[in-house]
């Protein structure tokens, strides 16, 4: 093989697992022209159709989908030298960890400090958004998701469970009172809550296991957005007790309707034995064993 086919092999696992040419080159870091010629040298010396054009981007042909396992197969190999080679200095790399927000913005900051002072050459991303990244596509090497996915080339095991439940802020409740029964949130209570179609999972429907029919009038896709709005008084709402139980600035409401989630660790089955994914993996469980008391604290 030439010198440079390792990068045309780069730019093809890029494509694949990106879907489209665009996102792939913004991945690398290169312009798309520079993407589609490495693809399309690539295509030339094997003489074959790697990808087929559609409306959505570049979709694998059965060429394409052969090729893939066996570049997957060398990018693993090509991780596992880097890591045996950073061996004397500690662990190396990047490390992408894919979070849902809150659970990445309020509880895992403050234990980041040491696993950065432990790994000093690895580099940490984390990825705390609303949705995560895939795994299948090597998106990320680590995803803390809110249920265990159904299918897929991943390993998957809870990692804690954390409740939550109704807050609000003192401003609020001297103006519209505070209820005595979920009942009453019904009736002259403004509700804080997600927009039900941008959802990304199901288990994020909390209003109906606090009161049948509840519906929030204040909306946001994000839960720190909810947070900002129940603390600014915007209305009652439901978060996490690991955000709602550390804002002084707020009042629990009606403890008798806790609500209890999961939280999963997911790994890929090809990379979950790469050295600095078993490090995170430790370090998550490690964080959240020490700190159950705040994703669960006593009923």
């Amino acid at each position: 093989m030439q010198a440079n086919d390792w990068s045309d092999l780069q730019a093809f696992l890029a494509i694949a697992r990106a879907g489209q040419l665009a996102r792939a080159a913004a991945a690398m870091k290169v312009d798309a022209t520079t993407m589609g010629r490495r693809l399309r040298r690539l295509e030339a010396r094997l003489g074959a159709t790697l990808f087929e054009q559609t409306r959505e981007g570049q979709v694998l042909t059965e060429a394409g989908e052969a090729l893939l396992a066996q570049v997957e197969a060398m990018a693993i190999a090509a991780a596992g030298i880097g890591e045996g080679a950073g061996a004397g200095g500690g662990l190396s790399g990047t490390l992408r960890i894919s979070v849902s927000e809150g659970f990445g913005s309020a509880f895992l900051p403050r234990h980041i400090p040491a696993f950065a002072e432990a790994h000093p050459r690895l580099t940490l991303d984390l990825v705390a958004s609303s949705g995560f990244l895939s795994l299948s596509k090597r998106e990320a090497d680590i995803a803390v998701t809110l249920s265990r996915p159904k299918a897929g080339p991943v390993i998957a095991r809870k990692l804690s469970d954390y409740a939550l439940r109704l807050y609000a802020s003192p401003a609020y409740l001297a103006e519209a009172g505070q209820p005595e029964r979920p009942a009453d949130l019904a009736q002259g209570h403004r509700l804080v809550g997600y927009i039900p179609d941008l959802l990304y999972d199901p288990v994020l429907r909390y209003l109906d296991e606090v009161h049948p029919g509840l519906t929030a009038t204040l909306r946001s896709s994000s839960i720190n957005a909810q947070h900002r709005l129940i603390t600014a008084g915007g209305g009652i709402g439901v978060l996490p007790c690991f955000i709602g139980d550390g804002d002084p600035g707020l009042v629990p409401l009606l403890p008798e309707r806790r609500i209890l989630r999961s939280f999963w660790l997911v790994t890929h089955k090809d990379t979950h034995n790469l050295a600095r994914v078993r490090a995170g993996k430790d370090w998550l469980a490690d964080a959240v064993q020490r700190h159950r008391e705040v994703l669960l604290p006593p009923a």
